[in-house]
């Protein structure tokens, strides 16, 4: 009687088999990433419809992948558990659920607060390094204020140098010129002289 039963279910489960078998064979197309709905929990079974066996159940809020287009109500698909197996299409969102978006509001949050953790002990450095800079920067203000004197202090010392050096020049010529007038009427007169003299001999 036991044996009867058992080649009764494999023969009843023979066809189900061979329809999975050729379900889980197709290929995926167009694969992209879907959700189960939150607030539930569904069953992923081994071919797309309820008379197949159950491979499992998935929890709400599980990202998918789908592999392949809807067929009599039900998407194959791959869990987070790298499972695949079909799951009725009206359980699945492609927009993620509550879980997801507390779950990456939790990480941006923990991030910006990483982020502010890190400013907050950064900042004193960037403080006493913008006090250096402060500091730096009126030290060189400093600097070429006082290369700036020293600039127009020169400019002025070149000048008065130049101015003396002219006056020099115009006084060694006026002496010059004066020596050479002199010279010039005593040579006449005493040329003059001596011819005076010689016409007297």
């Amino acid at each position: 009687m036991l044996k009867h039963c058992l080649l009764w279910l494999l023969l009843t489960a023979a066809p189900f088999m061979s329809q999975a078998e050729e379900a889980q064979s197709t290929p995926p197309t167009n694969a992209k990433t879907a959700y189960i709905i939150d607030n539930l929990y569904t069953f992923m079974r081994s071919g797309a419809s309820k008379d197949y066996r159950l491979l499992g159940s998935i929890d709400a809020g599980t990202q998918l992948t789908l592999l392949s287009d809807e067929q009599n109500g039900f998407i194959k698909v791959k869990d987070d558990k790298d499972r695949e197996g079909w799951v009725e299409a009206k359980f699945i969102s492609e927009s993620a659920g509550l879980k997801q978006q507390y779950q990456a509001l939790n990480s941006e949050i923990s991030a910006m607060q990483n982020k502010l953790r890190q400013a907050q002990v950064e900042l004193p450095e960037l403080q006493e390094q913008n006090s250096q800079l402060t500091e730096q920067n009126a030290q060189l203000l400093a600097q070429i204020s006082q290369l700036q004197d020293s600039l127009a202090q020169e400019q002025q010392l070149k000048q008065a140098t130049s101015a003396k050096e002219k006056r020099q020049l115009l006084t060694y010529g006026g002496a010059i010129a004066f020596l050479g007038l002199f010279l010039g009427i005593i040579l006449t007169i005493v040329l003059s002289r001596r011819k005076r003299y010689e016409g007297w001999a």
